[in-house]
């Protein structure tokens, strides 16, 4: 059989980056059992409630839904288990120190598979206020605009 190559996306965190500031972000390894990576290969998770800690010099992923398998027997896993993730020490020392400064949390961005491999990107992030998220969406709104308005001058519209 032929070794799985590239990307495949199962799941994106699309309100952590509504809801946070992102400061850093790295890539880990998930300990799954076999039923949980099935799921995964039919594209069933959900990354809403989720969010990771470090315990003991490890991370954690909590609250990160992965369904059962719909043809798992008495050895499915429970869906919102919390899942050990694999980074070197390195980086679990890093993201410690910054973790325990105020307002920091982590949060997972996306769950993807990379050449094979099941993979979460979780984010170094803090805390948006309300009058941030509308900051950021008026931005937002502001950059859509400009960008209308390029195109219809290109096309030769008048304003």
């Amino acid at each position: 059989m032929a070794k799985e190559q590239g990307t495949k996306p199962i799941a994106q965190n699309k309100k952590a980056r509504h809801d946070y500031h992102i400061d850093d972000t790295w890539e880990a390894g998930i300990v799954l059992v076999g039923t949980e990576v099935k799921s995964l290969r039919q594209g069933r998770a959900s990354l809403v409630d989720g969010f990771a800690e470090v315990d003991g010099g490890e991370v954690w992923l909590h609250q990160v839904h992965i369904p059962e398998y719909t043809q798992g027997t008495w050895t499915n896993h429970a869906s919102r288990r919390k899942r050990k993730l694999l980074l070197n020490r390195a980086e679990i020392a890093k993201i410690e120190r910054k973790v325990s400064d105020s307002g920091y949390t982590l949060v997972p961005l996306q769950l993807y598979f990379k050449d094979g491999r099941a993979k979460v990107e979780i984010a170094l992030a803090k805390g948006k206020k309300a009058y941030d998220k509308r900051h950021s969406l008026a931005e937002r709104q502001a950059n859509r605009e400009k960008e209308q308005a390029v195109q219809r001058r290109l096309k030769g519209f008048k304003d």
